[in-house]
């Protein structure tokens, strides 16, 4: 097939220290432009100072030679070749390229189809084997899902990938977002309305940059694997300085396309990619991962130019006046409570007496241990910031993890990671219609607590995002409080009225935790903060000689409104459907929290029981589903837990005995009381309060004992008097309680971090 009519062809090298390959590629244009017409060689050199230019001359002769005498970068190359190359179509070649024959009549033929601005072929290694050199638009879930299952993997999944991996994308012609940048034909239509190629790239992107924009005016990418290149590669893979720039690059352009917050986002995941690599080769092997980290870190407006230094002392590397390229743009690639002696310190009871709303009073920055999208809503964080919201402005930093899922050692990592990218993606959210000043917001963590340099490169992006936020609402010297340990990398340096400590949890206790660092942040925080407050009075008795009079017992509330029974009518179809009578359980389902064998013995040893359960879970459900009388009915929005709890016949507790239970007060006790239910649980310290309410086993055997005999004989106590034991236990007033303890009504106030404890 002849060429189409088309404007005439120029072939525009760009050349930097290339002698040794760039011969290869000029003896290759022979034969590959068979049959497409007339062309021009044009050879543009970025000031070599090896033998480049005499080889040019001496493989091509009728080949033109521009001498920029300076290294200006692959894009002022090209601009210079598509200058000199007036009126023609231009095909754009790395001089590390050799083009089969031809293969540029069948680029030409492609770029013919209508609505095509730009033609690529196949790449292939010269063993043959393929290159895979598509790829679909850069986003921020797609940089996120290289980083954390990898390009191949995540590629499997288009909206978590940007590299095109299946067979089948590279057998037939396509149109496609962008291709890598070692041999493209660009048509003069396109170079005439898009002008030239974006220069302050210096090296990399600036072609992605180029193709994504090409699309979006009409003049799409196509891929034509008929026409065949060999790429040998450039030195990207081996130069740490070259892994930087070219890391820093994806930023800038998604700056640049989508302006500084999401460009900002993009860092984050572009820092994850490169700290998840730094810190799992380690040595040698993640050094150019620890450049890129260093540049993302210390990344300018713009890449300095060779011999150009940066303000910073810390630097973003530039490319060296002398590295040897060839310009291969390969990617490699959340009644009362009583009171026992050991509450001796507790916050004074109050009812909802808060402090007043006075000019300058401050807000409140809470780092949860719990993610507001996907977690149950009736954690202590959430009930008591959006008590405190109804009189002061409130930020809720979702949570930042206490380490990275990782298969062998965490249950469901795709789903927990799947979950965590969605709510990053929430940004900044004002959730609840009536409290406008409650906001929440999901930073995207680093999340390798173990490694030294990955904790202070997460502390540093956490915390730049939450200043972000929380100098955009105002919040400059807010009230802190740390409920997960992590947190206190990131809290330490900020400017803040009081440091409060909700230790609600031991979390070096959590099955998954790397102890020895969590124990150490815990520390930290015991130390360290003004204020530490307790829900379990045995924890709060073993850290008494770290916190001194600092510590604080803040019992949990319950929101009684939410939390009372309703008539059959108004409780849910599916609990109605189940045949009773029923024993349940809500909250999470957590294989460090809950006694599954306890569970499945009784579902085998209670048949005529329905077992309903109602949750998220972290283990498969299997060994239990598979039991007739088993019913999972899998998580249910807060505002719909009472119907369901409502439904209940019996409340179980079936916790497992462990540190984590032993220093735990279940806010979900409450719930149930404030249900009216009759209540069965297994052991732990803060049900000593309980016991005239609660029956406490301390064995399986006596579990299912007291199970049968609540069905049997009903609870302890009437439903009413079961409720009424805490209707004195409001969100509202352990909010004032912590606002009081926060907000002193007189003497001085921190302009910045205040250390209390011992040193």
């Amino acid at each position: 097939m002849a060429v189409p009519a088309r404007p005439r062809l120029a072939v525009v090298i760009v050349t930097y220290f290339s002698g040794q390959v760039v011969e290869g590629c000029l003896r290759s244009l022979g034969a590959a432009l068979a049959g497409a017409g007339p062309a021009r060689v044009v050879v543009v050199d970025n000031a070599s100072a090896d033998d480049t230019v005499e080889r040019v001359r001496e493989a091509a002769p009728e080949a033109e030679v521009i001498q920029t005498g300076r290294n200006a970068g692959f894009a002022a190359g090209v601009n210079a070749g598509i200058a000199a190359a007036a009126g023609c179509d231009v095909l754009v070649l790395n001089p590390d390229i050799r083009l089969a024959a031809g293969s540029v009549l069948l680029l030409r033929q492609a770029l013919a189809v209508p609505g095509t601005g730009i033609a690529a072929p196949r790449l292939t290694a010269e063993t043959g084997e393929l290159h895979l050199s598509l790829r679909r638009r850069p986003t921020v879930p797609r940089a996120l899902g290289e980083a954390l299952l990898g390009g191949h993997r995540a590629g499997r999944i288009p909206p978590l990938g940007e590299l095109v991996v299946e067979p089948a994308a590279y057998r037939g012609p396509h149109t496609v977002d962008w291709v890598t940048g070692a041999a493209w034909l660009v048509s003069r239509a396109c170079l005439d309305a898009l002008g030239p190629l974006d220069e302050r790239y210096f090296l990399y992107s600036e072609e992605t940059e180029y193709m994504l924009r090409a699309g979006e005016a009409g003049f799409a990418v196509r891929y034509e694997p008929r026409a065949v290149a060999v790429h040998l590669g450039g030195e990207q893979s081996t130069s740490s300085r070259l892994w930087a720039l070219s890391a820093a690059n994806r930023v800038r352009m998604h700056r640049e396309r989508y302006g500084r917050p999401r460009g900002q986002l993009m860092r984050l995941a572009v820092g994850l990619n490169e700290l998840v690599r730094a810190v799992a080769r380690g040595g040698e092997g993640g050094r150019r991962h620890r450049a890129a980290l260093r540049g993302l870190v210390a990344m300018r407006e713009w890449p300095p130019r060779p011999g150009e230094e940066a303000d910073s002392p810390v630097r973003e590397p530039a490319p060296s006046s002398h590295e040897q390229v060839s310009f291969a743009h390969g990617k490699a690639l959340p009644v009362q409570e009583r009171t026992s002696p050991a509450q001796e310190r507790a916050l004074p009871v109050r009812t909802e007496a808060f402090p007043a709303r006075e000019a300058g009073s401050p807000g409140y920055v809470c780092f949860s241990a719990q993610d507001w999208w996907y977690h149950n809503r009736a954690h202590s964080d959430f009930q008591l910031m959006r008590s405190i919201a109804a009189h002061r402005k409130v930020l809720v930093v979702n949570s930042i993890g206490m380490r990275m899922p990782t298969p062998g050692r965490s249950t469901q990592v795709l789903r927990r990671v799947g979950r965590k990218l969605r709510s990053v993606a929430m940004l900044v959210r004002r959730p609840l219609r009536e409290l406008p000043g409650f906001y929440v917001m999901s930073p995207l963590p680093l999340p390798f607590y173990g490694s030294p340099l990955a904790r202070r490169v997460n502390a540093l992006l956490v915390r730049a995002q939450v200043l972000a936020v929380s100098r955009a609402l105002g919040l400059h010297r807010p009230v802190i409080m740390v409920t997960i340990p992590t947190a206190w990398d990131v809290v330490r340096p900020m400017r803040r009225q009081a440091l409060v400590f909700n230790r609600s949890d031991r979390h070096s206790s959590f099955p998954e935790s790397d102890r020895p660092t969590i124990e150490a942040l815990e520390r930290g925080l015991l130390e360290r903060s003004d204020h530490v407050v307790y829900v379990s009075t045995a924890l709060m008795d073993e850290e008494r000689r770290l916190t001194g009079d600092r510590a604080y017992f803040l019992d949990h509330g319950v929101d009684t409104d939410h939390f009372r029974r309703r008539p059959e009518s108004e409780q849910p179809a599916d609990i109605r459907a189940i045949p009773g009578p029923r024993v349940g359980f809500f909250g999470a389902l957590d294989d460090y929290l809950v006694d599954f064998d306890l569970l499945e013995r009784m579902a085998r040893e209670l048949p005529d029981v329905s077992l309903v359960l109602i949750g998220d879970a972290t283990v498969p459900m299997e060994r239990l589903t598979r039991h007739p009388n088993v019913h999972w009915l899998g998580f249910r929005p807060y505002e719909s837990i009472p119907g369901y709890g409502s439904g209940f016949d019996v409340a179980i507790m079936p916790w497992l005995d462990n540190p984590w239970i032993k220093h735990s007060n279940p806010i979900k006790l409450k719930e149930y009381l404030a249900l009216g239910l009759p209540v069965v649980s297994t052991d732990f310290q803060e049900l000593v309060n309980y016991a005239d309410r609660v029956r406490i086993a301390a064995s399986g055997d006596l579990f299912l004992d007291a199970v049968r005999a609540t069905l049997r004989e009903g609870g302890l106590r009437p439903a009413d008097d079961l409720r009424g034991s805490v209707l004195g236990a409001s969100w509202s007033s352990r909010a004032a309680q912590l606002m009081a303890l926060a907000e002193p009504p007189s003497g001085p106030r921190s302009s910045g971090p205040r250390w209390s404890g011992p040193r």
